[in-house]
């Protein structure tokens, strides 16, 4: 009898794990929604009805980017210059006059972080390059003493092309996991790094195709961005990724519940 019941109590708890969706996170791959769920009504790319929708399909993280402005405010955009107003040389006043395609003003950092402590979803948050180091090292510092505040250390990864500040993140936050963006270095430098893996265009992960493998070996974890065509997911589902980043969620959840 007792091994019925435990039967039955796997039986359940694999229900419930599908029900909430939660299974396709634990299958070893996982769906990153790009700047949020976004390509959906209501919607609008790095807004937070972008960041509460990925957490309602139940995807495993929603990526988000960050400058800083001229007078030091941290604000959630992907362009560098966006309806007319450079993210970098303008002050947060100005900024904070834009409106995203959805009727939001362009959010703060504060702002986005304050909805996502309220939901379950991994935060990725890629940090912007700027004009020069002393302001990335600004930045960062900023990003960090935000993230603490929040208490979202635990439920954030960091992201960014610029190597000076994955090292900037390293140095502050040494147990946090960082990715570089930029394509340029191999798995072993990553390593060599203490970075927590590669996070790299998919062009250039089919090109170096035994990376994944190669980053594996060596304990790394890997990304591929931003992959929105069908034939292109399943590649790399093939190939055995941890984590595919996309503007097309629901599809890739999909495709993963053919595994």
């Amino acid at each position: 009898m007792k091994s019925y019941r435990r039967i039955w109590q796997i039986i359940i708890a694999f229900a419930l794990i599908m029900a909430n969706g939660e299974w396709l996170t634990a299958n070893g791959q996982k769906v990153i929604c790009h700047r949020g769920f976004w390509d959906t009504p209501g919607s609008a790319q790095n807004s937070i009805a972008a960041l509460v929708k990925a957490d309602s399909i139940g995807a495993y993280g929603s990526e988000f980017d960050v400058w800083m402005t001229a007078d030091g405010e941290l604000v959630v955009n992907h362009d560098k210059v966006y309806k007319g107003f450079n993210m970098e040389t303008s002050t947060f006043e100005q900024v904070r006059t834009i409106h995203l395609d959805n009727g939001e003003k362009l959010p703060t950092l504060d702002e986005y972080l304050t909805k996502g402590k309220e939901l379950k979803i991994r935060l990725v948050l890629e940090m912007k390059s700027l004009s020069d180091f002393n302001r990335e090292d600004e930045c960062v510092a900023k990003i960090v003493r935000k993230l603490k505040h929040y208490d979202l250390l635990d439920r954030t990864d960091i992201i960014a092309f610029s190597i000076n500040a994955c090292l900037a993140f390293k140095k502050l936050l040494p147990d946090t996991k960082i990715y570089y963006l930029d394509n340029d270095y191999t798995p072993c430098k990553l390593k060599s790094l203490g970075f927590a893996g590669l996070d790299y265009e998919q062009n250039v992960m089919k090109q170096h195709s035994a990376w994944t493998q190669e980053a594996h070996d060596l304990g790394l974890e890997v990304n591929v961005w931003t992959v929105n065509d069908n034939e292109a997911l399943q590649y790399f589902i093939n190939q055995g990724v941890d984590y595919i980043t996309t503007n097309k969620p629901v599809e890739l959840q999909n495709l993963l519940k053919k595994k």
